[in-house]
């Protein structure tokens, strides 16, 4: 197992990528929502991952930084598409909520790398 995969921010990050699969998945919603949605969701993960492998506090700072940007670009195109009714309010909040778990915990590694 990888370091990453214990994260449990990681897992959350995981974990919102497969409950966002379906909309990924859905051809009637704009093919450029989709792209940049699937594009901000794995940037997520993958930013993590990255961080986890690097070898210094600064570099491991600099991937949770993205990451966690990354998580806000996915909310606001989440608050978009709920918007334009491409998605339903239970799932924006259910979406929306493990986002704001994950950029929390990322603020979290962030501010404990910088001390």
């Amino acid at each position: 197992m990888f370091d990453f995969q214990k994260l449990q921010v990681y897992q959350k990050a995981l974990s919102f990528n497969v409950k966002l699969n379906h909309i990924l998945k859905d051809r009637t919603i704009d093919k450029v929502y989709r792209d940049q949605l699937r594009r901000a969701s794995f940037s997520i993960m993958l930013n993590i991952a990255e961080g986890t492998a690097r070898f210094t506090n600064a570099d491991r700072k600099h991937f949770y930084i993205i990451s966690r940007g990354s998580a806000h670009e996915c909310a606001a195109i989440l608050e978009y598409l709920q918007l334009i009714e491409v998605t339903n309010k239970d799932f924006q909040t259910e979406c929306l909520n493990l986002l704001e778990e994950i950029s929390k915990i990322l603020y979290s590694l962030v501010k404990n790398l910088s001390n």
